[in-house]
């Protein structure tokens, strides 16, 4: 089979497609033919060697992938039905989703039943995984509630607003890149603000009190900036690091977190995602109800791909389609 391997971190050439060994079936485990699969932030800081730890080379990454259930020995799951798995080690200690067959735990499987096209599909599981943990876990977002997206026009982002406004909630949506607000707004976005690092007062001037919401995905240099958006009694969650900064210097927190506003973080798995919040959204996808906005590859576009997400090209969830080469 092909798979994409990355022998060492390093530049995006260094993502290398080779033929390697199909993976050998273990009891236990589900072997997933991969049709497609999408690009996050969290390969990108494998690849740029920011990982921790539990990552060994040489690796096929990829912390999620789409496809069919070829063999699943051992476990109650259905032969030929429609998957997606995410997390439990994927891309990290154990070779995943950047290949045409990933071995993977049961854990990181959701079956879904679905008609939505494989690109499509193949952008959901992390992104939604991920905004909705946020959302629900992380802020615990209430119909008709205000939200602020720091990070807006990243995939987790796109979504966090497509799933909030299905709750009825008022958008206030944050982006480093002025030529970026049209695309949010016709996204349906309510509010978008143009980030210099501090958005606290622009926030408060469409809601003085500050908003119930906000989910910081740039990182340790704005979320104090965040929290002051937020009112007495509101919530931030700490999700993204897009600014590959992970760690908050000089904490003081009686200092740093505004008096009554609450700070979150979240990071989840499959476990984490409903199967019929999969199911909803992929169906409210096909019927034509949500636009995800996706940026499609090919196997043989993983270096270009990989440099247009380190260089922030795209205003869209990358995915990649392990059968579109000629």
């Amino acid at each position: 089979m092909r798979a994409i391997v990355l022998d060492a971190p390093g530049p995006a050439t260094a993502l290398q497609i080779r033929e390697v060994p199909k993976p050998v079936l273990r009891a236990g485990w589900v072997l997933l033919r991969v049709e497609a699969f999408g690009l996050n932030r969290s390969e990108l800081h494998t690849r740029l060697g920011l990982a921790g730890p539990d990552v060994t080379f040489p690796r096929v990454l990829g912390i999620e992938a789409a496809g069919i259930i070829e063999a699943a020995p051992g476990t109650d799951l259905e032969v030929g039905s429609k998957a997606v798995a995410m997390m439990e080690g994927m891309g990290r200690s154990i070779d995943s989703g950047y290949a045409e067959y990933t071995l993977v735990p049961p854990g990181s499987v959701i079956p879904v039943e679905t008609d939505l096209d494989w690109a499509r599909l193949g952008a959901l599981p992390e992104v939604l995984q991920t905004a909705w943990g946020s959302l629900t876990v992380g802020v615990g977002l209430k119909m008709g509630d205000s939200l602020l997206i720091r990070g807006g026009t990243s995939s987790v982002g796109l979504m966090a607003a497509i799933l909030a406004k299905r709750q009825g909630a008022t958008v206030v949506s944050a982006t480093r890149r002025p030529e970026r607000a049209v695309e949010l707004r016709a996204l349906g976005i309510d509010h978008v603000l143009v980030d210099d690092g501090h958005i606290a007062d622009a926030v408060r001037e469409i809601f003085p009190g500050g908003v119930d919401g906000a989910i910081e995905l740039v990182g340790s240099p704005t979320p104090q900036d965040t929290l002051r958006s937020c009112r007495p009694g509101g919530t931030t969650c700490f999700t993204g690091m897009l600014s590959n900064q992970w760690i908050v210097e000089q904490f003081y927190p009686i200092d740093f977190i505004p008096r009554g506003v609450r700070l979150t973080a979240y990071g989840g798995g499959a476990s984490d995602l409903p199967r019929n919040v999969l199911t909803d959204i992929a169906s409210a996808m096909h019927r034509g109800e949500i636009e995800m906005p996706i940026e499609v590859y090919t196997m043989s576009d993983i270096v270009r791909a990989h440099d247009d997400m380190e260089h922030d090209r795209v205003t869209a969830k990358q995915v990649v389609l392990t059968r579109g080469d000629p």
